[in-house]
């Protein structure tokens, strides 16, 4: 269980600190506009909902995996672009409660299929 968690979090690093940094980095004037909208339109909700639905496999241990990935991705985006911007603590309380909802679903499903 414990390797989950650790590779869930390495994953989540990747996506949320790795990629906003390659996108500020490498992809200059209007291109790094439409990486930086594609991460946060895109590739971040759909992560986000991947990873409630892998929490939702064990909720009662996993909850944590959604909390963690909201807060690299508010750290990331703190860190690459502008330090306390309150538009992306809405970014990051919208990907929160996606991958909260899907575990919820996920949990709810797989109890369903238990039964």
């Amino acid at each position: 269980m414990k390797k989950n968690i650790i590779l869930s979090t390495a994953v989540s690093a990747m996506i949320m600190l790795a990629l906003p940094w390659l996108a500020v980095t490498f992809v200059k004037g209007d291109g790094g506009m439409v990486a930086c909208f594609a991460l946060f339109f895109c590739v971040n909700p759909i992560y986000s909902m991947a990873i409630g639905i892998f929490a939702g496999k064990n909720s009662r241990r996993l909850w944590s995996l959604p909390v963690i990935s909201a807060a690299l991705f508010l750290i990331g985006t703190w860190i690459f672009f502008d330090m306390g911007e309150t538009a992306f603590i809405f970014y990051g309380m919208v990907y929160l409660v996606l991958g909260i909802a899907s575990m919820m679903i996920s949990t709810f499903v797989r109890k369903k299929k238990q039964r």
